[in-house]
């Protein structure tokens, strides 16, 4: 952070602000779902409004492969938006570039808030395209990133626009991410604990092999962690299992081994015969019968991993413990959630799903850090570079 200036640092009174957020929430028609990604880019947006700028928000929602869908609309979410702003005014542009967008922009008065339509609707937005980057430029005087959930995409509005803004910073969740990702990146207290789930061992191999050089113990559930007990040679039934990675969770089970760092798979697993299954089975991972498939952690699992959490001064967990949005294959997920807010220690949670099943539980005040960006956190603990961030720099 020391490179990037905050928007606390920039002179944004009576100018158009360009704030890229992110907005992509989940949506039931023409309903916001979870406005928790609304409710993070507040401080930042509040900030900008108190100090008489024009604040100009831009996000994507979904993916409608650069084509203008009515269903990935951003109305629903600038409703939100206005709905938890103090005069609830909030004018939405029906374009993100353009006549009307520069129109709407232009008419603001100081103090006041537009939305631009969703960012995809041009496909130059994820093409990273220098022409529609400079479109946005005419949008604003002074560029802020509080999108941290898109850090890691060099999309135009995250890495090339920028540059072409020469007054440019972090908004206050950005800080906020950087600052307490990096408390675990660099030289976290120890015992470090990481906890990851999730469904594919192939999305966090890049995490765990930089994970295994910080950490004192690695916590595996979710289907990730079938591919491991697989690797050990015991048979499944019909769970998920990436057959193409098992030699690669032997190697991350043996580079465990020789760092002296712990790795605790599941000792008992919640089974059913299909992911629409109403009712858990608890059984010996090496008892899965054939027509069963492993669909959550047992009651013993998050007995041990919680008198591992309970001791750790560092947490980081990424990815559920099972099919949480089953709430027969819930209590693992949620078991582990009340354990890692018991410890004393800090914690940092990312990833959409681990961050729903933390709210569903009421819990989101006892983690030391509920992060807005599931593949970016990753990537960040990983050692990547992220073009969002970079563009700050």
């Amino acid at each position: 952070m020391s490179a990037i200036r905050s928007i606390e640092e920039l002179e944004i009174s009576g100018r158009r602000v360009f704030i890229r957020v992110d907005f992509n929430v989940p949506l039931d028609g023409t309903r916001v779902t979870d406005d928790t990604r609304v409710r993070a880019a507040l401080p930042t947006i509040k900030h900008a409004i108190e100090r008489g700028a024009r604040v100009v928000l831009a996000s994507h929602l979904g993916r409608p492969k650069g084509e203008k869908k009515p269903e990935f609309s951003l109305e629903p979410a600038a409703a939100a938006l206005a709905s938890l702003l103090p005069d609830g005014e909030v004018v939405l542009a029906d374009d993100c570039i353009g006549d009307g967008a520069r129109k709407v922009v232009n008419d603001l008065r100081d103090g006041q808030v537009a939305v631009l339509e969703n960012l995809r609707f041009h496909a130059g937005e994820r093409a990273n395209d220098e022409a529609f980057a400079q479109e946005l430029a005419r949008l604003g005087d002074v560029y802020v990133n509080d999108a941290f959930g898109t850090a890691h995409r060099a999309h135009a509005s995250v890495s090339a626009l920028p540059g072409l803004i020469a007054e440019h910073g972090a908004g206050l969740l950005m800080q906020r991410e950087l600052t307490a990702l990096g408390k675990l990146k660099d030289g976290a207290p120890k015992p470090f604990l990481a906890v990851l789930g999730g469904a594919k061992v192939s999305d966090k191999i890049g995490v765990i092999e930089a994970l295994l050089s910080k950490i004192d113990a690695l916590l595996i559930g979710g289907a990730m962690a079938n591919t491991f007990l697989a690797a050990k040679g015991l048979s499944l039934g019909r769970s998920l299992v990436e057959e193409d990675k098992l030699p690669v969770a032997r190697s991350i089970l043996a580079a465990a081994e020789a760092k002296n760092v712990q790795v605790l798979l599941p000792v008992d697993v919640a089974v059913g015969d299909g992911l629409d299954a109403t009712a858990a089975v608890h059984v010996a991972p090496d008892s899965v019968g054939d027509s069963q498939m492993v669909l959550d952690v047992g009651p013993q699992t998050v007995k041990a991993f919680r008198d591992k959490l309970i001791r750790a001064q560092s947490i980081f967990w990424n990815g559920p413990m099972g099919l949480f949005e089953n709430p027969a294959f819930a209590a693992g997920t949620l078991g582990v959630a009340e354990a890692i807010a018991a410890s004393t220690g800090f914690s940092v949670v990312g990833g959409g799903d681990s961050v729903a099943a933390i709210m569903q539980a009421g819990l989101g005040d006892k983690f030391g850090h509920v992060s807005t960006g599931g593949g970016a956190s990753l990537e960040y603990m990983e050692g990547k570079k992220l073009p969002g961030v970079e563009a700050l720099s």
